[in-house]
């Protein structure tokens, strides 16, 4: 056998599949792509990182969360049903005493916005290339002698997706009862300001980015056979369809404007500046 045609060693304990398994095609080099793949997985690892670090230290701040005054309450916080809230931030009631110091006042949503974003198809594919280079990219090999899918712990549970999913609607209609909130400033039946129209277009994004979810295109339309039997949930899934199409760039956006909803309300509650009314 010539050199040119030699398999590259490979260890059969540690490699029983993937590209270098039996019967595939013997390419030494890693990749034949010749444009910048890496890119794309070094710019997701430092955004996501830098989100992460953002939103870890917000919620453990535990302060600037709520401005009375304009009923501004931050994403991140809300709903706030512990005894440890700001007086006025608890409009679903007080389910809980005072919290100690290391636990989120949030606790009751945090987790299953979490699993949310953490089992979203698209958040799996850029973590995994981004965190674990599994893979980096299209048509770049792994660098891990194995895979199994996700048919063991811990990744088995990604297919808690669609209850997560349930669950992120239900804190969604949280999310807009604050923003209802918010039109309502302390002294008056109805008003608003720039922090209101922020805390909308977050609200807006983030039922966008819920219902383009492909658990929700599948519990809507998944499961019928024949359309022109069901016509409205045909709609509803064409409807769902289009939002589905734009999942990445929701997943993204909601991203940013859950910060900068959380930022701007952080500043307007610490005194940095006052809320510009539009409207009082």
């Amino acid at each position: 056998m010539t050199r040119a045609t030699e398999r590259p060693t490979v260890d059969s304990k540690k490699m029983v599949n993937g590209v270098a398994a039996p019967g595939r095609a013997s390419i030494p080099a890693r990749t034949l792509r010749t444009d910048n793949w890496r890119k794309a997985p070094v710019v997701t690892f430092i955004l996501l990182s830098s989100w992460v670090l953002y939103a870890t230290l917000r919620t453990v701040w535990q302060a600037a969360y709520f401005d009375k005054a304009d009923h501004y309450l931050s994403p991140f916080y809300s709903p706030c049903v512990t005894a440890s809230c700001t007086d006025g931030s608890r409009d679903f009631g007080t389910w809980f005493g005072h919290f100690p110091i290391i636990i989120p006042f949030a606790i009751v949503t945090l987790p299953f916005l979490l699993g949310f974003r953490l089992t979203c198809y698209y958040y799996r594919r850029s973590y995994y290339r981004a965190f674990w280079a599994s893979p980096p990219a299209c048509a770049v090999a792994e660098p891990h002698g194995s895979y199994s899918g996700e048919t063991k712990f811990p990744l088995i549970l990604q297919n808690l997706h669609r209850y997560f999913w349930v669950a992120a609607g239900i804190i969604s209609i949280v999310n807009t009862w604050d923003v209802v909130q918010a039109f309502r400033p302390e002294g008056h039946a109805f008003g608003f300001g720039l922090g209101t129209i922020i805390m909308l277009i977050n609200v807006v994004m983030l039922w966008a980015y819920t219902l383009s979810c492909h658990s929700c295109r599948h519990i809507v339309g998944g499961k019928l056979r024949n359309f022109s039997r069901h016509p409205m949930r045909y709609k509803a899934w064409t409807m769902v369809s289009k939002l589905n199409a734009k999942h990445m760039q929701l997943a993204w956006t909601t991203l940013a404007t859950l910060a900068v909803t959380d930022a701007y309300i952080a500043f307007v509650a610490a005194g940095v500046f006052s809320d510009p009314r539009i409207l009082h």
